[in-house]
């Protein structure tokens, strides 16, 4: 019965909100929704979901529970080093406007930093940046700037001074930074992607999908971008055979399109 209540559980998500959980990892992600469930007081997922279809706040914390809205600036610096010293310059070079996507973009920490690594290289024109996500409260998180403290912690001493502004235990964004920064609705899974691009981030998002739907993000994100462009994926996201999605690698973690 349980199976048969969390099965329902992720039909009526998928009909009413085009989010397939069945493309997630089920032991993770039933894990981490049980206790959110729990948590809340119902005893089957299926009144769960009826709690969450009238409660917009309690729809959003499932939202942030499914995606886990874990990130930081600079998350493993010496890979963002390496985007900073090696690719950006490269990239720069052989285009004269760099076209660049944070995908699954969470509370905004990736796309700003992407957005300092590239105000430091290139003038705003020379440059668009798109982040996107599917929780609404993350994006709005990431467009208000606002961060604690512990999220900072790896932030270069020269760009926090220059693009951020602290305010006892939490630290503001610059105007001029967030100005640099397109937010959008997206679902990775679902919505068709734009294309041409030079750069994409996804980073520490791939470790909660199943085989499949690694297998089919892949294939999208190698066909975003535009030939020699780079895909930059978290520390725990190897891609193994790469040149079956038409990539290379160029780096750790750094996989560039033939």
């Amino acid at each position: 019965m349980e199976d048969k209540d969390f099965a329902l559980f992720i039909k009526k998500v998928k009909d009413h909100t085009a989010i397939d959980l069945a493309q997630y990892k089920e032991a993770q992600m039933k894990r981490r929704l049980t206790t959110l469930r729990q948590k809340k007081g119902y005893d089957t997922f299926v009144d769960f979901f009826d709690a969450m279809m009238k409660d917009k706040a309690m729809f959003y914390e499932f939202l942030d529970r499914m995606t886990i809205n874990v990130s930081e600036f600079w998350r493993n610096p010496n890979r963002w080093e390496v985007l900073e010293k090696q690719f950006v310059p490269q990239m720069l070079q052989k285009s004269r406007r760099l076209k660049v996507w944070s995908a699954a973009c969470s509370t905004g920490e990736e796309p700003y930093t992407l957005g300092m690594i590239l105000a430091e290289q290139a003038t705003a024109a020379e440059f668009s940046l798109l982040a996107t996500d599917i929780d609404d409260g993350a994006l709005e998180k990431a467009k208000k700037g606002v961060y604690p403290d512990r999220s900072i912690r790896d932030v270069p001493a020269s760009y926090l001074k220059k693009y951020f502004k602290q305010d006892q235990m939490t630290y503001q964004i610059s105007d001029e930074l967030k100005r640099l920064v397109k937010y959008q609705k997206q679902n990775l899974l679902v919505d068709t992607f734009d294309d041409n691009f030079d750069l994409i981030v996804c980073r520490n998002v791939m470790i909660y999908f199943t085989e499949e739907a690694k297998h089919l993000l892949y294939h999208k994100f190698a066909k975003a971008l535009k030939t020699g462009g780079i895909l930059f994926v978290g520390s725990t996201e190897q891609i193994f055979s790469p040149g079956q999605y038409g990539l290379e690698p160029a780096e750790t973690f750094f996989y560039r399109k033939k």
